[in-house]
């Protein structure tokens, strides 16, 4: 669903090929079929669109997708006996799936979701602020939403992220494994 809202004035008319759509406001309504408003939505418009229509083209993980990355990484940290907590994240940084393997402590449930976001908003591994952190870029420490440690890779899907896998619980090079672990049963 496509959404406009006025705010003070600010709302759009919204024209295309002769007919006004008119302003649209928090309602049900679709644009008429096979068109499209986004070109005649002037630069500063509020828009509220849903994940859908502008990602139409966008591959996203989904249940399926998850369970496969859980499965695999959680194989890895028990092939090893490592106590874990794993967290699939969107591309959005939003939680998919959590599991926190026996043995694992309290705050890595809190470690490894944040490691994903951190991987998942930037595209890059956590491992490269870790660094950047070790190398004096402590800047980067008061970043809220990031996690300037190793353990979470970016889910990269024909060269979009699409989420990321954040590994807690052992040292942080073995955390990274188990995130690969996962990841790379998506091939």
């Amino acid at each position: 669903m496509l959404q406009l809202f006025k705010q003070a004035g600010m709302g759009v008319p919204l024209k295309g090929n002769g007919s006004s759509l008119g302003h649209w406001r928090q309602t049900d309504q679709s644009p008429p079929m096979g068109q499209s408003i986004l070109p005649h939505v002037k630069i500063g418009a509020p828009l509220l669109i849903q994940k859908g229509l502008t990602d139409a083209h966008k591959a996203v993980l989904g249940h399926t997708e998850t369970t496969r990355i859980m499965a695999a990484a959680r194989a890895e940290a028990l092939q090893n006996h490592w106590a874990v907590t794993i967290a699939i994240v969107d591309d959005g940084g939003h939680l998919l799936a959590l599991e926190r393997l026996d043995g694992a402590s309290a705050s890595t449930a809190h470690l490894a979701p944040a490691k994903a976001r951190t991987s998942a908003i930037s595209g890059r591994e956590s491992k490269y602020y870790e660094e950047l952190v070790n190398n004096g870029r402590n800047s980067f420490l008061s970043v809220e939403i990031m996690t300037c440690l190793e353990g979470a890779v970016p889910i990269i899907h024909d060269g979009q992220v699409i989420g990321a896998v954040g590994v807690s619980g052992v040292k942080s090079e073995f955390d990274a494994q188990i995130a690969r672990a996962g990841v790379a049963v998506l091939g």
